[in-house]
């Protein structure tokens, strides 16, 4: 599980991303000012940080001229500005990237996967339940043990986990398994959920996928109570 350190002073928009970063499996810490940021970075070091650039008490960029005394860990700045002088300021003092606020919690996740990709051995994993998926290997394992799966019903698997908890149309998964304009027929989706669960969930002896009369289908990232 990769642990990121959320430094943000404003609480409402800690704990949305909180939230959000915990529902897709990070492990997160968090810091309201400059000086916690440092503390909880010594003590817990993380896989990844976001770091608002307004912060009371030292600034995110100090915190970030600090961090980068003895670290190369990705870093993503948050802020409310939209200047050229803020960014062009903190790419200079190492960040890897940044955002404007507001953002889509959407695009965060994939700037995060993408400067945690760089990190040489980093190896990113998908994971529900017992379920884990490394798409840069390919590879899907049940409980530790290899499932094997044909390239569309991998693809498949991987676009239903990282929408988890999203219930994805037929014609949504064709768009992104098949590609735009690609003819498929949708009882041909219906076939290959049906095939992943033959895999997945008869072996698991739990649901993974799990059918929305009249729309598509969705993998819950909890299990059922």
């Amino acid at each position: 599980m990769e642990k990121v350190l959320v430094v943000e002073d404003d609480a409402g928009i800690m704990g949305f991303l909180k939230t959000e970063l915990c529902h897709e499996g990070f492990e997160v810490r968090d810091a309201a000012d400059g000086r916690a940021a440092l503390a909880v970075f010594e003590s817990c070091p993380p896989d990844i940080i976001l770091l608002d650039i307004m912060l009371p008490g030292l600034s995110g960029l100090e915190v970030l001229r600090r961090i980068r005394k003895s670290s190369k860990v990705p870093v993503i700045l948050l802020t409310a500005r939209g200047e050229t002088y803020d960014k062009v300021n903190g790419l200079n003092a190492g960040a890897d990237d940044y955002l404007t606020k507001p953002f889509e919690i959407e695009e965060l996740l994939a700037r995060m996967r993408a400067v945690m990709r760089r990190i040489p051995g980093f190896v990113s994993v998908l994971k529900i339940r017992n379920l884990a998926l490394y798409p840069e290997r390919m590879e899907a394992l049940l409980n530790g043990s290899v499932i094997e799966l044909s390239r569309t019903e991998f693809f498949l698997l991987k676009t239903l986990m990282e929408n988890q908890n999203t219930v994805l149309n037929r014609e949504q998964l064709i768009s992104a398994v098949w590609g735009q304009g690609h003819y498929i027929d949708e009882n041909s989706v219906d076939v290959y959920v049906r095939y992943i669960r033959q895999k997945i969930d008869e072996r698991a002896g739990e649901e993974y996928i799990t059918t929305v009369r009249g729309f598509g289908y969705t993998m819950k990232g909890e299990n059922k109570q």
